[in-house]
């Protein structure tokens, strides 16, 4: 059997995008109509959202401790979230865990590597391109990261709050996005990363300026690969 998978779910687009994922791609994997065990646990957005203004790391990590302490209770055996923002308050998280995590700004800077690209273009909400998220992971595998311009984080930030968050898409949305791109690019970016789980819901290789690193498809890939592992381990 592969290993059940706990999603600490925060926005539920996001979440919704990663959890059909982990299911639409395990079948090759696993045979028709298979996929590992998924539970999701989420705590209304507001909660977070409330203590993300207020700069309540500590209280962004006690959700999530509450959510991931669920998922431990019904057999989850690791747990991923899908919101990059919040993975500003992982470091209150790890110590408390009950659970082992899947990093998300490590996976997508695990895949960039693998690529080949050395600079990167950095797109999330207002709270997560202001955070060293992204760059301390980058970092370490000696990447660089690029952010965007002032005007260019509030105006992403409404467009995620405001529309993505709520299944809104808005032709405009998508075209502002792609100005970001495309000034990341004249930057030298040889790739952007969607750092907010609804960006692929509006943006993707097909009509970005520059290659995209989905870091909601990608956490899920993560997720499905490592549940995978253990049940081709266990029947070896």
């Amino acid at each position: 059997m592969s290993q059940h998978i706990g999603i600490v779910a925060c926005s539920a687009e996001g979440a919704a995008l990663c959890y059909r994922t982990i299911c639409a791609e395990a079948a090759p994997l696993l045979g028709p109509h298979a996929h590992p065990e998924v539970s999701i646990h989420s705590h209304s957005l507001a909660d977070y959202v409330d203590c993300l203004n207020r700069a309540d790391l500590e209280g962004v990590a006690q959700l999530m401790l509450l959510s991931a302490t669920k998922l431990a209770s019904i057999g989850a055996d690791f747990l991923i979230c899908p919101d990059n923002t919040v993975h500003q308050a992982f470091a209150y998280v790890q110590p408390k865990t009950p659970l082992p995590w899947l990093h998300i700004a490590e996976v997508v800077a695990i895949e960039a590597a693998s690529r080949g690209y050395k600079r990167l273009g950095l797109t999330g909400t207002s709270w997560l391109v202001n955070s060293e998220v992204y760059p301390e992971k980058l970092a370490a595998l000696k990447l660089q990261c690029v952010r965007p311009s002032i005007a260019e984080r509030e105006e992403t930030n409404r467009i995620i709050m405001e529309e993505l968050v709520y299944g809104v898409f808005r032709l405009e949305g998508t075209a502002y996005f792609q100005q970001v791109f495309a000034r990341m690019k004249d930057e030298h970016c040889d790739a952007v990363i969607l750092g907010c789980t609804e960006i692929p819901l509006i943006m993707s290789d097909s009509n970005s300026p520059l290659p995209t690193l989905d870091s909601t498809r990608l956490l899920a890939r993560a997720a499905l690969g490592r549940a995978v592992q253990s049940a081709a381990k266990n029947d070896g």
